[in-house]
């Protein structure tokens, strides 16, 4: 029997009666991260790591029952010794790493290679069988540096302040927010955040992390204060009443999917930016390669392709199915509107 297993629940590990990010509730859940397909509300019990902390009680109550740790810090449960290691996904991400009986295996939930400044970066773990994504598992996807994204950005936002636009960019409100408001140059104007961004900025504040200043959209300013400024908003506001306030602007897209001709147009953005929180095609090999696992389980994305390319290269490789999403859900996912 394998020490993890892929259950209608989600992923167990049946020697400690617990699971990893699983979709329907459970008795205790080991999370990843704080994003909605992977931290779900209604397990009785949680365990994720202690950067997390601050947005899942955000996301899932206050009042949840969660236990953190820190990173390489090991905890035993009913003789299986599970540890956290960094994803560099979004702040507090991790891969869990299980070990039983002289068998490893990791667990990588979501994750990305290039560090960008504001998550823990990503560490390899030595296993013998690594589950891993393949949101972006396709050769056509390569990520130009993230210094070269936000020098893209950059001269976006300042060529619309110099000619009064407002610059509105679409970013999911965890992870690829924040890291937009840590990477961009702040001396071309003032950036505002939408409702939804502020709240997680705040309990993130909250949780004892800094971020630079970006005061909430205030409704009753005058419209002229937007004239040159950056305002990061979820893709949920595109197309609203929310939008008249900032008007004449120019609306630019942060998703992997901006890489492929025609997002852009796809998604009636001016501009795209292939800013993304996974890991490109190269980085998922290489990550794969770095863990030195003879097997691999291959979730939530080009399945099939990954798995397939991975047996030709003379590894063990499948395909497993979750319920967690790709990267669309971070243009797709409804947020609430101010």
């Amino acid at each position: 029997m394998d020490l993890l297993q892929f259950t209608e629940k989600g992923i167990f590990c049946a020697p400690a009666k617990v699971y990893l990010d699983p979709w329907k509730p459970v008795e205790r859940a080991l999370i990843t991260h704080g994003h909605s397909d992977h931290a779900r509300w209604g397990n009785k019990a949680y365990l994720a790591h202690n950067d997390s902390e601050a947005i899942l009680r955000h996301r899932l109550g206050q009042d949840i029952v969660l236990q953190t740790v820190g990173y390489n810090e090991e905890i035993t449960i009913n003789g299986v010794n599970f540890s956290f290691f960094p994803a560099g996904h979004v702040i507090g991400s991790a891969q869990i790493r299980v070990e039983y009986k002289g068998e490893v295996w990791v667990y990588s939930g979501d994750y990305k290679l290039e560090d960008d400044g504001f998550s823990a970066p990503f560490e390899p773990v030595k296993c013998d069988t690594f589950i891993t994504e393949s949101t972006f598992a396709l050769p056509v996807y390569r990520w130009k540096s993230q210094n070269d994204i936000f020098q893209d950005i950059n001269q976006w936002w300042k060529s619309n302040a110099e000619h009064g636009i407002s610059s509105v960019i679409f970013a999911y409100s965890l992870g690829k927010a924040q890291r937009i408001l840590v990477n961009v140059d702040r001396e071309i104007g003032p950036v505002y955040t939408h409702g939804a961004i502020s709240a997680s900025n705040d309990a993130l504040t909250a949780g004892g992390f800094q971020l630079p200043k970006a005061p909430k959209v205030d409704p009753s300013a005058a419209k002229d204060s937007f004239r040159n400024a950056l305002i990061i908003a979820p893709p949920s506001a595109q197309g609203t009443p929310w939008m008249r306030r900032f008007e004449p602007y120019s609306t630019g897209i942060a998703s992997g999917w901006m890489s492929i001709r025609g997002a852009r147009r796809w998604r009636a953005a001016d501009r795209g930016f292939a800013l993304s929180d996974h890991a490109d095609w190269a980085d998922l090999n290489k990550a794969v390669e770095a863990t030195g696992a003879s097997r691999v389980i291959v979730t939530h994305g080009f399945t099939s392709v990954f798995a397939r390319w991975l047996t030709e290269k003379g590894l063990e490789a499948k395909e497993a199915h979750t319920e967690y999403s790709a990267e669309p859900t971070e243009i797709e996912r409804v947020e609430p509107i101010e």
